[in-house]
């Protein structure tokens, strides 16, 4: 399998505008975009029927005490834990890819509807709230 993205280039950081927050110089952060990058997929296994994306962060403080906190910073001894941002099931493998923005394109309160989303996907349920 092949998976490839026109938004975001390897080795450099993922553009602001598919954050959920991004660095403010007058109020240090505000919420972002939180729109999701292009992806394509192709050279599938022969039989696929189904696709499953999932966000995966094996880098997330293990306490958030000084996360986005004005004059502090997060200890590069700290532990971290994983995290996983977004798991979205029932890709349709003909559809090739998502596009920019098409399941997810705002900061939800509550996280994102669902579990049902479009084009017969189901999204996981986010457990924070505002």
């Amino acid at each position: 399998m092949k998976l490839t993205s026109d938004s975001i280039t390897n080795g450099q950081p993922i553009p602001a505008e598919y954050a959920f927050c991004v660095p403010d110089p007058e109020y240090h952060v505000h919420l972002g975009a939180n729109r999701n990058p292009h992806l394509a997929w192709s050279e599938l296994p022969v039989g696929t029927r189904s696709l499953v994306l999932i966000c995966h962060d094996s880098d997330v403080p293990s306490l958030g005490d000084d996360v986005n906190q004005e004059g502090r910073q997060v200890p590069a001894d700290l532990p971290r834990v994983d995290f996983t941002h977004w798991v979205l099931v029932d890709l349709k493998p003909e559809r090739g890819g998502i596009g920019t923005g098409e399941f997810c394109s705002q900061v939800t309160s509550r996280g994102k509807p669902g579990p049902e989303g479009p084009d017969g996907t189901r999204h996981g349920i986010n457990s924070y709230t505002d």
